[in-house]
């Protein structure tokens, strides 16, 4: 399964917005075989917030675990936010 986040927005901000985004997909992931992978796809995301990103992708993780794929960026707020949220998660 492919997540392209960019449906959600191309600036993805608040904790808010990222449960909602987390939520309205929930319908898809209940379709996702065993052993099927979920990749997230962060092409034409000009912003992602570490609050969003707790929101939607930290759940996925703690779900998901290793299914969880996140595809390579170039984009500094996305590697930032990522780079966060691990450090975050390594400390719980």
């Amino acid at each position: 399964m492919n997540i392209v986040l960019k449906k959600f927005g191309t600036i993805l901000v608040s904790r808010p917005n990222g449960k909602e985004a987390y939520l309205a997909f929930q319908p898809l992931l209940n379709e996702l075989k065993d052993d099927e992978n979920i990749e997230i796809d962060f092409n034409d995301v000009v912003v992602l917030a570490p609050s969003w990103a707790d929101e939607f992708i930290t759940p996925l993780k703690e779900k998901y675990k290793e299914r969880v794929i996140l595809n390579k960026t170039d984009n500094i707020s996305v590697k930032a936010t990522l780079e966060l949220l691990e450090e975050i998660q390594k400390k719980k």
